[in-house]
Order: structure tokens, then sequence, then C-alpha cells
């Protein structure tokens, strides 16, 4: 599976550039980002997806520097149950 690595969003795309699984995080100001989506499609969902899409944000906010406020429901559970990567995490 491949993630695309776009300007605020990280996506799964079909063979038809269709969004199949994202997490959006749009900057707040030049710092700092909103967690503020996550999504799966049906046709994905059961196969750590979501968690994935997780681990390249963190990747990718390490790799920019920026931090991240959490707005996105899943992204504030996931987050509580990986302690690990709370320094990506605005204070």
């Amino acid at each position: 599976m491949e993630f695309i690595h776009n300007n605020n969003q990280i996506a799964v795309y079909t063979p038809d550039y269709l969004v199949v699984a994202e997490v959006t995080f749009p900057d707040l100001d030049e710092n700092t980002v909103n967690v503020n989506h996550t999504f799966v499609d049906d046709v994905l969902r059961g196969q750590g997806i979501a968690g994935k899409l997780m681990e390249e944000l963190v990747q990718n906010l390490r790799q920019s520097g920026k931090k991240a406020v959490l707005t996105c429901t899943y992204a504030i559970k996931w987050f509580e149950s990986h302690p690990e990567y709370a320094d990506v995490l605005a204070k």
C-alpha cells in the first residue's frame, strides 16, 4: 500500500485516483498543524490502515519539525494509546 504525502494530507488512492484512506492536517501557523480528519473506506477497514496513517503523520511531523493539535476523535484516541509519539504534539 502506497501512502501519498500531499500538502497537509497523507492519502491512499485507488488506481482511478479516488481517496480510500486519508488523514488531513491543515496548518494553524508556521509551526503547528491541526489533525482534523481521518478516513478509511469500508473496503479497507479492519486492516490497521488508520494506525498506519498516524505513523506516517508522525514521520511527517518529525521531518518538518511541526507540532500537532488534535481535533480528530480517532487521532486523539490513537495518540492516547501511543504515548511514545507524544513528542509531536503541541503542548
